[in-house]
């Protein structure tokens, strides 16, 4: 018998409901798995999405997802998401970014995944700088990228890598709305300066 429209919800609520009060991460587990057998996959990804916040939610209901849409961008960005929050490592979270990419390209989220995994700081700056590239208006991205060469920079005493960071800051600088943001982007610029 399919589930009526929202209990889907209403039941992943009882049980996150429960999990808060016990802290029970078997019969958490146990209850997402009974959960997903009969819920439609459309109503099980938005139950889910509800209660993003909670990974140890998200991740197992993704799974789920993943497995039987394992070209969903959206669920392998968001499982990719989850694993990285628990601590699943950057091979794993790469992975699973790299195969949202290949299934959605515009995906913004699986890019910043994707260049957050690299764990070899140039190389990572140079993800960013890709993300950058190809979401232009992509300001997260861009300070992102600022940090990394900046990192770069002082680690390998790399003026190209000097002049990316500050090159990028000044942009985020002129592109930012708010009087902290500015403040903050100049004591960056003050402290790369001073190098």
């Amino acid at each position: 018998m399919r589930p009526t429209p929202g209990s889907v919800l209403t039941r992943l609520t009882a049980i996150v409901d429960a999990y808060k009060s016990d802290g029970d991460t078997r019969r958490l587990l146990d209850s997402l798995t009974a959960l997903a057998a009969d819920a439609p996959t459309d109503e099980l990804f938005a139950a889910a999405d509800a209660h993003a916040a909670m990974p140890e939610v998200l991740g197992p209901l993704m799974e789920i997802v993943v497995d039987r849409e394992p070209s969903d961008a959206r669920a392998l960005v968001r499982l990719a998401n989850a694993y990285w929050l628990t601590g699943r490592g950057p091979d794993v979270v790469g992975n699973l970014a790299s195969r949202a990419i290949a299934a959605d390209p515009t995906h913004r989220g699986a890019w910043h995944l994707w260049a957050l995994t690299e764990t070899d700081p140039r190389a990572r700056m140079n993800r960013w700088l890709q993300v950058t590239e190809r979401f232009p208006d992509d300001d997260l991205a861009r300070a992102n990228l600022a940090d990394n060469a900046a990192s770069v920079a002082a680690t390998e005493d790399d003026p190209v890598a000097l002049s990316l960071a500050i090159d990028t800051f000044r942009e985020l600088r002129r592109r930012a709305l708010h009087s902290a943001q500015r403040e903050a982007i100049d004591r960056a610029l003050e402290a790369l300066r001073g190098r």
